[in-house]
């Protein structure tokens, strides 16, 4: 018996160590390897792989504003490995192009994958007289490759690849690992060769009546769309996605290439036929949840000016805010809800859906950059330039993204907004001033009784609204532990913490009237205490306000002076910068109202008379135009008026111009640049004929460069060389010209 059991052990040994060898081409060797190779080796591999797979689709985070990309991956186009080759197998540069630190390094699922793939060729690889036997292999090759490929390692990816196209052309994975070839090629640049081995691959065989299984097909389109897209052939890119979306294989990938085809659709203005693509990916019931969300906000937004069917889209966006699973998409829907309110001109309920999008949760950067810059150009149009303002500030302080063309265009309207803002804000206090300073002693007393006591009233909703949160919100742990005394006054943690707080802000106070008065405060915990009761108690002294009140004629004059300066600096800015003529009118016609000097009322009728020109209201014109030649007949202005085409020269008018120049360089100097561009647009009508006037363009063009774009900067440039070329600004010009397209 023991004898039997002995040779039984010796057989099965034998016969396994028969089987292990890969020198010999038996059915008991084939199988055993291919088994081995498949089951666990590869199996593992694979596992890891897939594991790769989930981490770059968890990690990925796609921006929905801008163009999907066809494959949701980000690699360093900076960064591409060449293989070092350490071959211990044939053909396909096994040596690791990592260095001794990297392999210190904790391994990745796609490290850990390549590493299953040369395990397997290398132990399980049974290449007799020139022929694979073990049919396994191509499939560690080809999980080599992908492995390298998703390292950024494209050309040992590339040299895996090249080894089973020649060594294994019958394969039945062949076609899938050229598609993957041809995505390593077109990661590396070589897209045309790409396309040339794709094409080939597709319509060569499809003319052959040799078709691929689908699921090939699905991926060969999408390869091609990648590759004419890194070629800049779009037509063609929209042409394989929609080859690549007819058998839906692969949903989260048709998905995708449905949305990217939609979004190309509406940026070329092809608004039926994105929405037709959103449409049909709506209606695809296997496509992940986020590519359907996005799709009806894609659909809402392709929705002409006043169509008739924007309600039916407006009710589909109120159905699915409603929606409990949309919630981490309520800061998109409220905003493309909006852009439709707005589209129909119902402002109002665009500004309060604009302002839902922005409380909403999980807002992002961009969304909120969007929404703000959405309500600033509402109210900018409607003239409201204090609250546009605002809200591009938001834009500015909101945005990490300096570079962005959008966030730029915010930044300079917000820069010419700041002057029209600090003149508005100057004759607003000014004005405030003046009405209270011309009162009778009496009035002005009474004025400032209401105001204090509409302060003490905030103050003490301000000062309750925070005992309140400190009781409820900043201690709810403790609150929730304490189900009896619902009431503050009854839960005596909360009465604690509310009394300590209400000492840190009003120091220690005596039950009395009138409490928060300066007189009922005791010695406050420390001198910083004293210091916020003191100056909070500063602002309900009537005496403080009535001393306040400028009485000297002096201030008084001062005050009026830099109002009517204010105004008429205003009408410029409205005129020249915003091409808003009504508030032009408003400002320059209240300088004509106020002002007593030559030095404002001359040029604001001057102005008048030209915005009323334009305004083609010659009644108006004149009234204007009289006045110029009437009181002013021998100024610039009225010789203008008298002889429009008649050239002007005069030596005080030069020497004014020179100063005004010079005073433009010194702002030029101190980086003011915005405030040199206005300063020349506004003085360059009144000297037309002078001699600056190529030196005005041309530091106005300087200015233009420093704080706007290249491209205005080169059109600046080309006006100076176009109009005075023979001069030596427009030389300057011309040398500048041609140093920028070098």
């Amino acid at each position: 018996m023991k004898y039997t059991l002995k040779i039984l052990l010796v057989t099965i040994v034998s016969v396994a160590l028969y089987a292990c060898s890969t020198k010999k081409d038996t059915v008991i060797n084939r199988n055993y390897h291919v088994l081995t190779t498949k089951y666990n080796i590869l199996f593992n591999g694979e596992e890891a792989f897939e594991e790769g797979l989930q981490g770059i689709a968890d990690g990925f985070k796609d921006d929905w504003f801008e163009q999907l990309p066809i494959e949701p991956i980000t690699f360093d186009d900076r960064k591409i490995v060449a293989p070092s080759f350490k071959n211990s197998g044939p053909g396909a540069g096994f040596g690791n192009s990592q260095t001794a630190t990297d392999a210190q390094k904790p391994a990745t699922p796609f490290d850990r994958a390549e590493e299953k793939a040369v395990k397997a060729i290398q132990k399980h690889a049974m290449n007799i007289d020139g022929l694979e036997r073990n049919r396994q292999i191509d499939d560690a090759y080809l999980l080599l490759g992908k492995a390298r490929y998703y390292t950024q390692r494209f050309v040992p990816a590339v040299e895996a690849f090249n080894y089973v196209i020649a060594n294994y052309p019958n394969a039945s994975l062949i076609a899938e690992t050229k598609i993957w070839r041809a995505k390593a090629n077109i990661r590396m640049d070589n897209e045309q060769f790409a396309i040339e081995t794709l094409k080939l691959l597709l319509e060569v065989r499809d003319s052959l009546e040799s078709n691929l299984p689908d699921k090939i097909k699905e991926q060969g389109h999408t390869a091609l769309a990648m590759a004419y897209q890194k070629a800049d052939s779009l037509q063609k890119v929209k042409k394989h996605l929609q080859l690549a979306i007819r058998t839906q294989k692969n949903k989260e990938q048709t998905a995708r290439n449905m949305f990217i085809l939609g979004q190309m659709y509406a940026k070329e203005n092809k608004k039926d036929s994105a929405a037709l693509v959103f449409q049909k990916l709506i209606s695809f019931k296997k496509a992940p949840y986020k590519y359907k969300i996005h799709a009806n906000i894609a659909l809402a937004s392709t929705i002409a000016n006043n169509d008739s069917i924007s309600e039916t889209y407006v009710a589909s966006l109120q159905k699915l805010i409603k929606k409990r699973e949309n919630r981490p998409y309520l800061n998109k829907l409220y905003y493309q809800l909006a852009n439709l309110y707005e589209k129909q001109d119902s402002i109002s309920l665009a500004i309060a859906t604009y302002n839902k999008s922005l409380r909403a949760k999980n807002t992002e950067e961009k969304q909120q950059v969007l929404t703000f810059e959405k309500l600033g150009n509402i109210y900018f149009k409607n003239s409201d330039y204090m609250l546009a303002s605002s809200y591009y500030d938001s834009v500015v302080k909101t945005s990490t993204d300096s570079l962005n063309l959008r966030v730029r265009k915010v930044k300079r309207k917000h820069k010419n907004l700041a002057s029209l803002i600090k003149y508005e804000k100057l004759v607003a206090k000014n004005d405030s001033i003046l009405k209270i300073a011309a009162m009778p002693k009496e009035a002005q007393k009474e004025y400032f009784e209401d105001f204090i006591a509409t302060l003490k009233k905030k103050d003490a909703e301000a000062a309750q609204l925070r005992l309140n949160q400190i009781a409820f919100a900043g201690n709810t742990n403790s609150l929730q532990s304490i189900n009896k005394g619902k009431w503050y006054f009854y839960n005596i943690k909360s009465l604690g913490f509310g009394k300590t707080e209400f000492q840190k802000i009003w120091g220690k106070r005596q039950l009395a009237d009138d409490w928060r008065w300066s007189f009922q405060a005791k010695l406050s915990k420390t001198t910083k205490d004293s210091a916020i009761v003191a100056q909070k108690n500063e602002r309900y002294n009537l005496e403080s306000y009535l001393a306040s009140i400028p009485t000297s004629a002096k201030k008084i004059d001062t005050l009026i002076q830099d109002r009517n300066k204010g105004l008429f600096e205003l009408g410029l800015i409205y005129k020249t910068q915003f091409n808003n003529k009504k508030l032009a009118i408003d400002r320059l016609e209240s300088v004509l109202k106020f002002a007593s000097s030559k030095e404002l009322i001359l040029p604001a009728n001057w102005h008048l008379y030209e915005i009323y020109k334009e305004l083609n209201n010659k009644e108006k014109a004149a009234i204007y135009k009289n006045v110029i030649l009437t009181e002013y007949p021998t100024t610039v202005f009225a010789q203008i008026i008298k002889n429009p085409e008649k050239k002007i020269t005069d030596a005080k008018e030069e020497t004014a111009t020179e100063k005004l120049y010079k005073d433009i360089y010194y702002l030029y100097k101190k980086e003011n640049y915005s405030e040199v561009i206005d300063r020349v647009i506004n003085i360059l009508p009144f000297v037309k004929n002078s001699k600056l006037v190529p030196k005005l363009q041309l530091i106005k063009a300087y200015a233009i460069g420093k704080s706007d774009t290249k491209e205005n900067y080169k059109k600046s440039l080309e006006f100076v060389a176009v109009n005075y070329p023979t001069t030596a600004q427009g030389k300057q010009a011309l040398i500048i010209l041609k140093k920028l397209d070098n």
